[in-house]
């Protein structure tokens, strides 16, 4: 049983890293060949953990070999469109200026409810506000709008907005974030004053403080138990 339990938190570790090698893009939209490593990677780490008469060596030797493969290929991906045209495919319109394009539809065989679907997920309920809608080569579906369908944006009635910036956590369940701290040239007695402004006397009683690019505080308090 602890054999087990060793090697199992050894090959999660060793997965874990080299998912991390891999990139994040790995882990939200995959192309095709990216997930078919992924998947055999899963399948090669559960195999020494079921069955502990299989050396774990090989399972970190085949997982580094999947690695391998996924980087390279990623890398001709990377310098050749034409490559990158073979292995991952290329983009599908489905919708080219307004009318749907059947064939292509036929040939990736999407149905119509398919379709309608994935448009009311992006917001687009009827198919005559829609301009394009191209299927990307890692499944997702693309749409662009006709041109008065199109939100208005500040550039369009000429306005400038002020710039936001990144908001910074100062406190998180408590616990004051010196490193975030000190990016905003501010001390810990600047941010113990500001949050006794909101009504706080100690760190311990926010659940979650961070600060605007004005070095305005925004506190929110733990619920009182």
């Amino acid at each position: 049983m602890i054999i087990i339990l060793i090697r199992t938190i050894l090959l999660y570790l060793f997965v874990l890293f080299c998912i991390r090698l891999m990139g994040k893009g790995e882990l939200s939209e995959m192309q095709p060949f990216e997930l078919v490593i992924l998947l055999m990677i899963s399948e090669l780490a559960s195999l020494p953990m079921e069955n502990t008469a299989l050396p774990l060596v090989n399972g970190f030797t085949a997982i580094i070999g999947l690695l391998f493969i996924q980087v390279v290929l990623s890398y001709i991906t990377l310098k050749s469109e034409k490559a990158r045209g073979m292995i991952c495919g290329k983009p599908s319109i489905l919708i080219n200026h307004g009318n749907i394009n059947e064939k292509e539809m036929k040939r990736l065989r999407i149905n119509m409810n398919d379709l309608i679907e994935q448009m009311r997920v992006k917001n687009y309920h009827n198919l005559t506000d829609v301009e394009f809608a191209i299927l990307e080569t890692n499944g997702d579906l693309s749409v662009i709008p006709k041109a008065e369908k199109k939100n208005v944006t500040l550039e369009d009635l000429h306005i400038s907005p002020s710039y936001d910036g990144l908001p910074v956590t100062l406190i998180i369940d408590g616990h004051i974030n010196d490193d975030n701290l000190k990016k905003i040239d501010c001390s810990r007695d600047w941010l113990l004053s500001q949050i006794k402004t909101k009504g706080v006397n100690h760190p311990k009683q926010v659940l979650f403080c961070y600060a605007d690019s004005n070095k305005e505080i925004y506190v929110h308090k733990k619920d009182k138990v």
